[in-house]
């Protein structure tokens, strides 16, 4: 089937995935209405603003709202298709906290009209996707709802997972592959024809907890990855080895391409997605599981070392650079580089902690009002430390003249300075 959907669509999430997906089909001639609980967010982008950073996107925001393609509110309106991008934090016990999707569902569930699509973008647990569809029904009785035992059904449900780099976002959107797995086949055929209307990869249709499933096993595989870069640097510090060197020989061979470590993974899909996995099978997840327990213990593995060196010094400053959990974006979700500082902090309020974070104006909450951590601009963190600590790799640190950091106790948590 090649059918391209028309009509309206509801986004209900105006983040990082949401605002981009509203974006892509409202350039295309889709009327979209996105719609967040957030009234600073809905007034932004009804202004054509964005409320983060991304490349590009900010252009066709802009764009998209003056043409009258995109408006917010934060009341759910009727539409023909419904887009569910809310966030799936994980629970203390690592298990998926679905609050947000099933608030969500809440907020469709009087709006739906027969015929009408609902999408589940939120990445979630295999079997979500069918949740959502029982809690639809049981919402409206008067509707048929896919999971039903006949597989005839009023309201289409399907499973489309994002795949996308934040910085590359717009870019992605267009171009990368769609997995789409629907309740039902129909389901899954019908959510292909909204996606086709932007997507110019190619579009793979499955079931829905198949669709789910593979989101997951995409972040654990880079997960597992990175564990073992990170291992491998514990390792090569213990034995005085250049962990750098020794990947970058390795990664010679034809059929190894080993990954570069750094002080943890951080983000909201790497960091929280094979939780998931470990949630559904935990006998089974193993492997998956020491790979989460290796990267989420990287960060304090590197807050101990940069502590044992500042014992060194009567009064230490210490300059930490960067706070997000990649380079170039304003994104801190599940950071490492955070972790990384709140443990130092942590560790004494002799530590005078100077943050150098050029995508934000103002501390996370987990940093905010202590008073031994301060934001404070490059040249002037680097100029006043007796230890520099580079936790993220923007641009603007990778290209600080290396002589300005004489004289300095340097952990290059990235590489970067190498």
């Amino acid at each position: 089937m090649d059918d391209l959907f028309g009509g309206r669509v509801a986004i209900l999430g105006l983040g990082y995935i949401g605002l981009p997906t509203a974006v892509a089909l409202a350039t295309r001639g889709i009327e979209v209405i996105g719609v967040d609980i957030n009234d600073a967010i809905v007034e932004a982008v009804s202004l054509g603003k964005v409320p983060f950073v991304e490349p590009d996107l900010a252009i066709a925001v802009s764009g998209a709202v003056s043409v009258g393609g995109l408006t917010a509110t934060t009341v759910v309106p009727e539409a023909d298709a419904f887009i569910i991008a809310v966030p799936t934090p994980f629970l203390d016990d690592r298990t998926a906290d679905l609050s947000y999707v099933r608030n969500a569902v809440a907020q469709i569930a009087p709006m739906l009209r027969s015929g009408n699509l609902v999408v589940l973008e939120s990445t979630s647990p295999p079997g979500t996707t069918d949740q959502v569809s029982r809690w639809l029904g049981d919402l409206r009785p008067d509707l048929r709802l896919p999971h039903e035992a006949d597989g005839l059904s009023d309201i289409f449900v399907a499973h489309c997972p994002e795949r996308v780099l934040p910085g590359r976002i717009m870019i992605e959107m267009i171009t990368n592959d769609r997995v789409i797995g629907g309740v039902t086949r129909r389901c899954a055929d019908k959510a292909a024809s909204l996606y086709r209307v932007f997507t110019q990869g190619q579009i793979l249709t499955t079931d829905a907890s198949s669709a789910e499933m593979a989101k997951l096993v995409e972040n654990a595989y880079r997960d597992v990855n990175i564990a073992f870069a990170n291992e491998l640097s514990l390792i090569s510090e213990r034995l005085r080895l250049d962990v750098w060197e020794i990947i970058r020989l390795a990664n010679h061979h034809p059929r190894v391409n080993i990954l570069t470590p750094g002080p943890g993974v951080g983000g909201h899909c790497i960091a929280v997605d094979p939780w998931f996995i470990v949630g559904a099978a935990p006998d089974l997840a193993r492997l998956i599981r020491t790979a989460r327990e290796v990267n989420d213990s990287k960060p304090l593995h590197v807050a101990r070392q940069v502590v044992e060196k500042a014992s060194r010094f009567r009064e230490p400053t210490i300059a930490c650079l960067g706070l997000t959990f990649k380079a170039n974006i304003d994104d801190m979700r599940e950071s490492p580089a955070v972790d990384v500082v709140v443990a130092i902090a942590d560790a004494g309020p002799e530590l005078d902690i100077r943050v150098v974070e050029p995508f934000t104006t103002r501390l996370p909450a987990e940093l905010a009002g202590r008073p031994n951590v301060r934001l404070q601009g490059l040249s002037e963190a680097i100029d006043e430390a007796d230890i520099v600590v580079l936790l993220v790799d923007h641009d603007q640190f990778k290209t600080f003249p290396k002589s300005r950091l004489e004289g300095r106790v340097i952990f290059d948590t990235r590489g970067a300075w190498r």
